[in-house]
């Protein structure tokens, strides 16, 4: 897929970022596991406009950029993306997105000389629990609204059938 203009008329082009702890610049095609912005779009059924709000925001970053500007994603951003997807349904602020972004990004740190301690694990884990009881209560939620929801559709059916004059 072909970079440039979405249908608002924005450009995926940026100003690569050529500070040290920003994304790496590559080449001007996507390649080493990187795609572009299109086929990240069409992956994960978001919009670029959508995509690109998520990076601005500091969601999802991406992994490099072209020397064209382009945004290059990997398939971890994909991953992230995918989880935001996942919780935006179910009417997390972006705020809590990022809070529960923050503690998986800590949590998957584990292996590293970074890794949080058993206490910070501990309060993280916590985190996600509370997020995992959030999202399960949401889930009912939307399920009772979707029933409610059907049985208008049902009643609305019942009302176009035709009854025999009687």
């Amino acid at each position: 897929m072909r970079e440039g203009r979405d249908v608002a008329g924005d450009t995926d082009r940026a100003a690569p970022d050529t500070t040290e702890t920003g994304p790496q610049s590559a080449p001007d095609r996507a390649g080493a596991g990187h795609v572009h912005i299109g086929e990240v779009a069409a992956r994960t059924e978001l919009s670029l406009r959508t995509i690109r709000h998520y990076d601005e925001v500091g969601l999802v970053t991406p992994s490099a950029r072209t020397r064209g500007g382009f945004r290059l994603y990997t398939a971890d951003d994909i991953a992230r993306l995918m989880l935001i997807r996942r919780m935006k349904p179910l009417g997390f602020t972006l705020e809590q997105m990022r809070d529960l972004l923050a503690a998986t990004d800590r949590l998957d740190a584990i292996d590293t000389p970074d890794a949080p301690d058993r206490d910070e694990h501990a309060r993280l884990m916590a985190v996600v629990a509370d997020f995992e009881t959030a999202a399960l209560r949401r889930c009912e939620e939307l399920r009772a609204m979707a029933a409610r929801a059907g049985e208008f559709a049902a009643e609305l059916g019942a009302r176009l059938r035709p009854t025999p004059p009687g």
